[in-house]
């Protein structure tokens, strides 16, 4: 085990999942930063902290409705108490594949509540903090459908296009208060449970498709974050190399 250090800041992660955002996690903790991770159900969380904190680490797991704007501004106020607030990310899911017609006006409004008013609410409330900090960066996770609306994604494309768009607001406004504003747009299938089952349901094998480690997704994170302000990068796509687009 390593020996734990005292952490000089903190990254806020809302959306911390068992794939892309535990894997940020554990990338910024490499690095001495101290988690603090929320999801809906922070019990989930468990392991991520073990995980974390076996490698010499430091993690916070709370269950936090990001919708919901007293809890995000509340979870944000916790991690820069725990140590100065220095990055966050948002990573958020909410995909759901629906025909049009069978598109309830409750499922569009969940997904948009999820996927775009949740985004605004952790940008909104992570700026606050890091404006007094006077520097920091706000990394948005985006997907195909933030630039291409697909067959029967009508929901979900609607939300990542309103996310991509606050992106691309708050870089404009707050890239001259020295926050860095990016949106990652992950194009592809990433190697998850989920991902897996979804393949095989529709007749293919997941072994015959390149899918994207979340660990490669997260040092992209990381080394966005490490970018001099004069050579910000506002939007990247990612991609395996066989991927076709």
């Amino acid at each position: 085990m390593q020996n734990k250090k005292q952490p000089a800041a903190s990254v806020a992660i809302v959306g911390a999942g068992d794939y892309i955002g535990g894997a940020i996690a554990r990338r910024f903790a490499l690095e001495g930063y101290h988690v603090f991770a929320g999801r809906r159900n922070g019990e989930k969380l468990a392991p991520l902290v073990a995980d974390i904190e076996a490698n010499g680490g430091t993690c916070t797991g709370l269950s936090l409705d990001a919708r919901q704007e007293d809890a995000v501004a509340d979870f944000m106020r916790q991690a820069d108490e725990a140590a100065p607030l220095e990055v966050v990310v948002f990573n958020v899911g909410a995909n759901v594949n629906f025909p049009v017609l069978d598109t309830t006006e409750r499922v569009f409004r969940k997904v948009w509540e999820l996927a775009c008013h949740a985004g605004f609410l952790t940008g909104r409330e992570g700026a606050r903090r890091l404006l007094a900090h006077g520097r920091g960066s706000i990394f948005f996770t985006g997907a195909t459908a933030s630039v291409r609306g697909g067959n029967g994604y009508t929901a979900f494309a609607s939300a990542k296009f309103g996310l991509r768009a606050v992106a691309q607001s708050m870089a404009r406004e707050l890239g001259p208060q020295n926050i860095h504003v990016a949106h990652l747009v992950i194009d592809s299938g990433v190697d998850t449970a989920w991902v897996r089952q979804r393949i095989a349901a529709s007749g293919g094998s997941p072994e015959d498709r390149v899918l994207m480690n979340p660990a490669s997704i997260a040092e992209t994170y990381w080394r966005l974050h490490q970018q001099p302000r004069d050579a910000w990068t506002h939007e990247l796509d990612l991609r395996p190399n066989s991927e076709t687009w």
